[in-house]
Formats: structure tokens, C-alpha cells, sequence
């Protein structure tokens, strides 16, 4: 009998037991300090995380969607707006959308990048488009040269859905600092995760980190005044700290990411697998790797025949969803494609090469298989 080995799809204990000292001692400050909503260690998080995206400003909020929703708030989207965004993505960026009172409109990605397509961005455009959200999807960027130019010349407001991407970029220059503001997810499972919920938007526009500011903390501009309904979606101290223990580490995980990527890429030599292309002169951060095979369920079960772990993320785009149909619109052909395709392959930091050639190794068989 053959040797088996276990590869998981995600480990989050091998990247916590390496900084249990500094997890613990951010706790631990947390519970001396007794501030445990807006105190100074989300202060600090929020300065650090500023600076390693490249922003003037970062507000910590309590989820992703959340920095979706406030965002889109703070830029005054509401009722009889459109927000133009992408059918494959996480529910969330369509859930801060209709939140607000506006109207989704979906247009189909590239279908090497994964990304929103800017030609289809610009033809639905219409007098009611009031903002975009473009979303790095796997942790790759979007051709945000393209988008920004097309937004700004049409006036319209970019939110940038970072919450795959912390630490991707565009010629150097990181993500979440091109558009009017971005979304970020502290999700555990994310690059850079919390032990719980959280996220952050960061903007260059101090009125609309002001507002989000305020928004956050049911709307209180000055204390105990509250000007306007808000919302009750703070990033609490406890896990600013816990961030700032794992932001240090951040550029390195997202190296070795790239590492096991390429790995992927140049051990698997059958065309029957293909990989999302990354933008020219775009650096991602491979939150997931996905890779497309047409005979998706063959892959599935040797996988799970050699204990190997793999995940299917956008399982079915937006339009596909039960309580999501009437965004369906013309059809979006190549992110249902995609739908059908893709499979996600382990790629977190604490993986080994031996972990990865495993991988590479069982999914070299799949060809023989189908």
C-alpha cells in the first residue's frame, strides 16, 4: 500500500502557535488597559495600517462588509443610485450595495484576470451610477489604471473591495489607496486575519474618514450628538492589537504565498489546468489560488481520495444565488463559466514544499483519471 499524506486546505494553529508570545501579550494589554472599544491600541493599528497601504487614513470597523457599507454611506449612495460591481464575488459586496437603498448592476469579468472587465464597466454606466466597486478577486488587482480613469471622468466614486488583496499592488504602489476608498476584511481565514470579526476601510479624503469615523459609532461627529442615524460597527481593541502582532509578518506571508504559487504554476505541466492571470506589472497576494479545469468533479475526488484539502470559493456567482435572481440581467457567460471551472488549491504560508509537490503530484494524475 502506497504512502498517503494529509495536505490541508488551511492551518490557522501553525501561523498562531509561531506568535502565541505576541498574540497573548496584546491581550494582555487589552485587559490591563480595560480599553476595549476605541482605545489606543486601535489608534496604533489604524495608524500602522495607513502606512503599509499607502493611505492617509485607515478606520477600523467591525467586518468587511461593513467597510463596504460605510463607505458607500459616507460618499452619500442611497436610494435611485446605481453601484456597478461584478457577479463573482462574496455576497457581502452586493449585501453593502443594498443596504444603502441603491440598485446593484453587475457586468462581467476578464476572463484571464477574474477581474472586472473596464469596457463593461464603462458601457453600463448610466446618469444613476453614483460609484464602483471593482473587487481584487483571489487577491489579485484590477486593472485599476483603467476603472479610476473611466470613474473619474464620468464623476463617479470608487470603493475599491480590497478584502482578498492586503498587500497586492499596481507598480509598486499597494492596493486600497487608488480609489476614493477601499474595503478590507480581518476574516481569520484572510491574509492578514483577526481571532474574530473585523475590517477597516482607508481613504486619501479626510471628510470621508470622518464620516466613517463617525458612522462607525452611531454617528457621533462630537459626543453624545447624533446628527443622523449610524451604525453600530466598531473594530474593537482587542483584535486592533492582535492585527498589529500579525501586521509585521504580513509582507513576508504574502511572499511565501507567491512562492507556493509559483511552485504550482511550474510543477504542473498539463494544459488541462489553467491559472488566473495576474495584471501586467501587478504583484498579488494569492489569498486563494484558484485554477480552472473542465472536469472539475474528477479533480474533486482525487483530491479527497488522497486526503488532500481544496475548497470552491464563489461556488455560484451572484445572479445564480436564490435570493439574488433579479440582478440577473442579460447573463454574465464567463463568470458562470468560471463558476462551473474553478477549484481552490492549498496555498497558506506555514505550507511546505513537500505539502505543495504532494499536490502537484496527485493533480498530475487527474489527466489519466478522466
Amino acid at each position: 500500500m502506497g504512502r498517503k499524506t494529509t495536505v490541508p486546505f488551511m492551518d490557522l494553529s501553525a501561523q498562531h502557535q509561531a506568535l502565541r508570545d505576541d498574540i497573548t501579550a496584546a491581550i494582555s494589554r487589552t485587559i490591563e488597559s480595560s480599553e476595549f472599544i476605541l482605545g489606543t491600541q486601535l489608534a496604533e493599528f489604524e495608524e500602522a495600517f495607513a502606512r503599509f497601504c499607502g493611505c492617509e487614513y485607515a478606520i477600523g470597523v467591525s467586518s468587511g462588509t461593513a467597510a463596504l457599507h460605510l463607505s458607500l454611506v459616507a460618499l452619500n449612495v442611497g436610494p435611485g443610485d446605481e453601484v456597478i460591481t461584478v457577479p463573482n464575488t462574496f455576497v457581502a459586496t452586493v449585501e453593502a450595495i443594498l443596504y444603502t437603498g441603491a440598485q446593484p448592476v453587475l457586468v462581467d469579468i476578464d476572463p484571464e484576470t477574474f477581474c472586472m472587465d473596464p469596457e463593461r464597466f464603462e458601457s453600463a454606466i448610466t446618469p444613476r451610477t453614483k460609484a464602483v466597486i471593482p473587487v481584487h478577486m483571489y487577491g489579485q488587482p484590477c486593472d485599476m489604471e483603467s476603472i479610476c480613469a473611466i470613474a473619474e471622468s464620468r464623476g463617479i466614486a470608487v470603493v475599491e473591495d480590497a478584502c482578498q488583496a492586503h498587500g497586492a499592488t499596481i507598480a509598486g504602489r499597494r492596493v486600497g489607496a487608488f480609489g476614493t476608498a477601499a474595503a478590507f476584511s480581518f476574516y481569520p481565514t484572510k491574509n492578514l486575519g483577526a481571532m474574530g470579526d473585523g475590517g477597516a476601510m482607508t481613504t486619501d479624503d479626510p471628510e470621508v474618514a470622518r464620516r466613517v469615523r463617525a458612522l462607525r459609532h452611531h454617528a457621533q461627529y462630537e459626543p453624545n450628538e447624533f446628527p443622523r442615524v449610524g451604525f453600530n460597527a466598531r473594530l474593537d481593541s482587542m483584535q486592533a492589537g492582535i492585527l498589529s502582532a500579525k501586521l509585521p509578518h504580513l509582507d513576508g506571508w504574502n511572499e511565501r504565498r507567491r512562492e507556493i504559487a509559483g511552485r504550482y504554476r511550474a510543477g504542473i505541466s498539463t494544459s488541462d489546468y489553467v491559472f488566473q492571470k495576474p495584471l501586467s506589472g501587478s504583484e498579488p497576494v494569492f489569498h486563494i489560488l484558484a485554477v480552472r479545469h473542465t472536469h472539475r468533479s474528477a479533480v474533486q475526488e482525487l483530491l479527497n481520495a488522497e486526503g488532500i484539502g481544496w475548497g470552491r470559493h464563489i461556488a455560484a456567482p451572484i445572479h445564480k444565488q436564490p435570493g439574488y435572481r433579479t440582478l440577473a440581467g442579460s447573463g454574465f457567460p464567463v463568470s458562470e463559466e468560471l463558476s462551473n471551472d474553478l477549484l481552490s488549491l492549498p496555498v497558506f504560508p506555514e505550507l511546505t514544499d513537500e505539502q505543495v509537490d504532494t499536490v502537484i503530484e496527485v493533480l498530475g494524475k487527474v489527466e489519466v483519471s478522466v
